[in-house]
C-alpha cells in the first residue's frame, strides 16, 4: 500500500501541483479517517475486525482522496510460551475463518467509499475516492486465497450517483487485490 501511495504522492509533485493550499482541507481528511476507523471497528458485530493503528488519509490535487489502514480479519491470539505452536488443525479454522470475513470487509469498504464521496464536498466530483486495507498476517498463518490488500477506486460523481440510486456500485467500482 505504501508503494501505490508513495506513487500518488510522486505523481503529483510531477504534475506540477500547487501545494500552497490543498483544496480539501485537513480536518475534513481527519473527520472521514476518524469515521473509517469507527466503522472498521464495527464491522460484523459478532466478531468485528481488529483495527490494528488508524486510519490514515490524504488528499491529492488533481487526483482525489487516498485513505489506507491496516486491519486483521479476525482477532488471533498470539503465540506465547504457554502456546508455542498451533495446531494444524486450528491453523486450518483460522485460515476458514479469514475467507469467511474477507466479504464482510469488502462490503463495508463499499460503505465507506460511498461515505467519504457524500462527506468530502470539496473534493470535485470528477476526481476519485480510494479506499485501501492492508491485512495482517502471522508467518505461520495459511494465507491462501487471502490477499494482503484491498484498494478500491472509483470517481466521487459515480460513487454520488451510486448513493442516489441511479446506477449500481458494482458497475463501476474498480476493485484490486494484491
Amino acid at each position: 500500500m505504501t508503494r501505490i501511495l508513495a506513487f500518488l504522492v510522486a505523481a503529483a509533485a510531477i504534475s506540477g501541483v500547487d501545494a500552497q493550499k490543498p483544496r480539501v482541507s485537513r480536518p475534513a481528511v481527519a473527520a472521514m479517517e476518524k469515521s473509517f476507523d469507527q466503522r472498521i471497528e464495527r464491522m460484523g458485530p459478532e466478531e468485528p475486525l481488529v483495527l490494528l493503528g488508524n486510519t490514515r488519509g490524504v488528499y491529492l490535487e488533481g487526483y482525489g482522496a487516498v485513505f489506507t489502514s491496516e486491519v486483521s480479519l479476525i482477532n488471533v491470539p498470539n503465540l506465547t510460551p504457554f502456546r508455542p505452536s498451533y495446531s494444524k488443525e486450528e491453523i486450518a479454522r483460522i485460515h476458514t475463518r479469514k475467507l469467511q470475513r474477507l466479504p464482510v470487509l469488502k462490503q463495508g469498504m463499499r460503505q465507506m467509499m460511498l461515505a467519504a464521496a457524500a462527506s468530502l464536498d470539496e473534493v470535485p466530483a470528477t476526481e476519485q475516492i480510494a479506499v485501501g486495507v492492508s491485512l495482517f498476517y502471522f508467518s505461520w498463518e495459511d494465507t491462501s486465497g487471502l490477499p494482503g490488500q484491498v484498494l478500491m477506486l472509483a470517481e466521487k460523481q459515480k460513487l454520488l450517483d451510486a448513493q442516489a440510486g441511479r446506477t449500481s456500485i458494482d458497475s463501476f467500482l474498480a476493485v484490486r487485490e494484491f
